[in-house]
């Protein structure tokens, strides 16, 4: 077994483990928004600070960003098509839709992935950069305008630094200046942020299995259309394009084409779900999205790392 797929069975096994304390009842379902919380607005911001500070701007600035782009606008673009143009969706529903498709959980899982698996958690930086500095504002602008949606309309003010008060977004900026300044920041300093920083993946990792230990009780899936088109993209036609275009556009090979590709496989972000609620539409859709491409993305995933790893 390579390296890549071991390190992959080792993300595995922690996700287990709290898939486990969730099925023996050692941790409850509803501790998951505490270890989520800890990881999202404690642990995982430092992570990305330590990460990106120490980072080579090149090993930042990667295919990786270029082969999002891609496969997001190739995703977005057809699920659009499809729900708007044939389906006839409201715009709101569409938007959620939209997102579902193609907004990769790249705080909570794609850290572990980049650290563990692909052993420069840098990688990930320019993922979430892009999706909480321009998918968000884009997405929440089109939702605050919708008055068949939520009807609230919030100033273009809120809505520009809504991402600036998101702690990943806050420390990934912050590394970033600090990377391109080239400030050597003290030991002293670091060691605690670096403790922290230790946490993120086994705390993010077990707060993903125990999500998935809750699952097992969950609601019904659906709507039937839109979920099964949304996960289709998000599942199999992202990472396809990402490959694609890495391949055959950017001269990528073996396993330089392991990072772009598997990051794009990443599933839908729990956020999404959020928004959902917040807007008040597409709350079944998102929340289906999310369950269902979380149980995909492992095997998925363990694939794309066996046949580039």
């Amino acid at each position: 077994m390579s390296s890549v797929v071991g390190a992959f069975a080792a993300l595995v096994a922690v996700a287990v483990l709290g898939y486990l304390v969730g099925v023996f009842r050692v941790l409850r379902a509803e501790d998951e928004l505490v270890l989520s919380r800890l990881a999202f607005f404690v642990a995982t911001p430092a992570l990305m600070f330590t990460t990106v500070a120490r980072a080579d701007l090149g090993s930042i600035f990667s295919p990786v960003l270029l082969t999002n782009l891609a496969s997001l606008f190739v995703v977005q673009v057809l699920y659009l098509g499809i729900a708007v143009l044939l389906w006839r969706r409201d715009r709101s529903r569409a938007t959620i839709g939209v997102l579902a498709a193609s907004y990769v959980n790249a705080g909570n899982l794609g850290v572990p992935v980049a650290v563990y698996v692909l052993g420069d958690g840098a990688l990930v930086a320019p993922v979430v950069l892009f999706q909480l500095l321009v998918m968000v504002p884009v997405a929440f602008a089109v939702l605050d305008g919708d008055r068949l949606g939520s009807g609230r309309r919030v100033s273009l003010r809120a809505v520009l630094t809504r991402p600036l008060r998101n702690p990943v977004t806050v420390a990934t900026l912050l590394g970033l200046l600090v990377a391109t300044i080239g400030v050597e920041l003290p030991e002293v300093l670091l060691r605690p942020v670096d403790l922290v920083a230790a946490a993120a993946v086994p705390v993010s990792l077990v707060a993903y299995g125990l999500s998935l230990s809750g699952a097992r009780q969950s609601i019904r899936l659906g709507p039937g259309p839109d979920l099964a088109l949304a996960v289709a993209l998000k599942a199999f036609v992202q990472p396809a394009i990402a490959y694609a275009f890495g391949r055959w556009v950017l001269g990528l090979h073996g396993g330089e084409l392991l990072g772009p590709t598997l990051l794009a496989a990443l599933p839908t972000a729990q956020n999404v779900y959020v928004y959902a609620v917040h807007y008040r539409t597409g709350r079944r859709l998102a929340r289906s999205a999310v369950l269902t491409s979380t149980l995909l993305a492992i095997p998925v995933m363990m694939a794309i790392s066996g046949l580039l790893g």
